[in-house]
């Protein structure tokens, strides 16, 4: 094969592919900014044609009377799924991390992971 046939495979199919997976390694590695919200989880549900994701509905109520603010969240933790569907009901804590610049919903519909759960109350 001629040389100049590797280096436009080269410059044509590998170099594009090894920056999307960068681009999507690092936009999975690193995190915008991390938090953490608490109220009552509203819905959960497991979602997609081929690529499966938790997503769901958290309603933050500031004070009775006020309609409650919800917050929107992905889950790829099938044991964090778990405790938020055995929450509902219950007031939750989530901690979260936002990553910016995920192509497609296959991590996720939102920008939004929760990394942690915790039941708070009754």
């Amino acid at each position: 094969m001629k040389k100049w046939v590797l280096w436009t495979i080269l410059i044509v199919v590998v170099l594009p592919v090894l920056g999307f997976s960068l681009w999507i390694w690092g936009a999975l590695k690193y995190s915008y900014s991390s938090g953490e919200r608490s109220g009552y989880v509203q819905k959960i549900s497991k979602k997609g044609w081929i690529c499966k994701t938790w997503e769901g509905e958290l309603a933050m109520v500031t004070q009775p009377g006020v309609p409650a603010q919800l917050f929107e969240f992905s889950v790829q933790d099938d044991a964090i799924a778990k405790i938020l569907m055995d929450a509902a009901g219950r007031r939750v804590s989530i901690g979260y991390e936002q990553k910016k610049g995920l192509p497609g919903t296959c991590f996720g519909e939102t920008e939004y992971f929760v990394t942690t759960a915790r039941v708070v109350g009754d």
